[in-house]
């Protein structure tokens, strides 16, 4: 719904800018006339109103879909190139941190299988470095569970996953509370109703324990999956490697994580060594 508001109002500042820069009412012809001078006067504009890089991209991206949608089919939408966005790195969450997470979201549930379940959740996104959609998307399929998990993530993608013993033990105690049978075709983790659990729920109860933790904003459910990433590269693990067991399409989405490690190992030096 956010991102809907966003883009209506990206065109709607669009069409404004348009109706002064060109003199004229705005009309379907003027849309489909639109070339790169427009789009950069229209940038500029937007700079001069104080957005940065990252939202002068987004800006960009949203006005790039809105002309497309507003040209049909045969839509010409002018190449141009965006600004250049910094990475940000993704924090890790310690060991310690994300147990205790957990454990403080599954002692402030309802109900003892729904607390056995986002126990499970949250051991899965951390233990096995899925991304929350993932074990959403899990069903009663990958029973009876083994050492591994097969898994789909984006565009479709499978791959398998090693399971830990801890993170087993949590699915199946979870399933032995649940009140709804683990059907095959049926999601593996249950709403209060027995519906799909939604990812929302998870990212609701992370922020409320996160809270009373006294955690970092930054500590999220996805969070959880860099700190599988990180914490794996720091115990030795290869990037080809790495990069399997995320699912990413590209090594270099997975090379971001030797500056995460590095950015950890100098957190720790100028913490520890006397003359940091």
């Amino acid at each position: 719904m956010h991102t809907v508001r966003a883009y209506v109002a990206t065109a709607e500042r669009l069409v404004a800018f348009l109706e002064e820069h060109c003199g004229e009412a705005v009309t379907e012809t003027t849309l489909t006339g639109i070339g790169q001078a427009d789009l950069r006067a229209f940038l500029t504009a937007r700079r001069m109103d104080g957005i940065g890089n990252v939202s002068a991209a987004r800006e960009l991206s949203a006005v790039r879909g809105f002309l497309k949608f507003a040209g049909g089919e045969d839509a010409r939408v002018p190449v141009l190139k965006g600004p250049r966005v910094k990475r940000g790195l993704p924090r890790p969450v310690s060991p310690d941190e994300a147990i205790a997470l957990a454990g403080d979201i599954a002692e402030t549930a309802r109900e003892p299988w729904i607390g056995a379940r986002d126990w499970a959740v949250l051991l899965l996104l951390y233990g096995a470095g899925l991304r929350i959609g993932e074990a959403m998307g899990l069903t009663g399929a990958v029973l009876p569970l083994g050492e591994t998990l097969r898994v789909t993530g984006k565009r479709g993608k499978t791959r398998i996953v090693p399971l830990l013993a801890q993170v087993r033990e949590a699915i199946e105690a979870y399933l032995a509370l649940c009140p709804f049978t683990a059907e095959k075709d049926a999601p593996l983790f249950r709403g209060a109703r027995g519906g799909p659990l939604s990812p929302a729920l998870i990212r609701r109860a992370v922020q409320g324990a996160r809270g009373r933790l006294g955690l970092s904003d930054r500590t999220t459910p996805h969070a959880l999956r860099h700190s599988f990433a990180t914490h794996l590269l720091g115990r030795g693990a290869d990037l080809r490697s790495l990069q399997e067991l995320l699912g990413h399409a590209s090594l270099s989405s997975t090379q971001i994580y030797t500056q995460v490690d590095a950015a950890h190992l100098l957190d720790i030096y100028r913490n520890a060594h006397p003359r940091a």
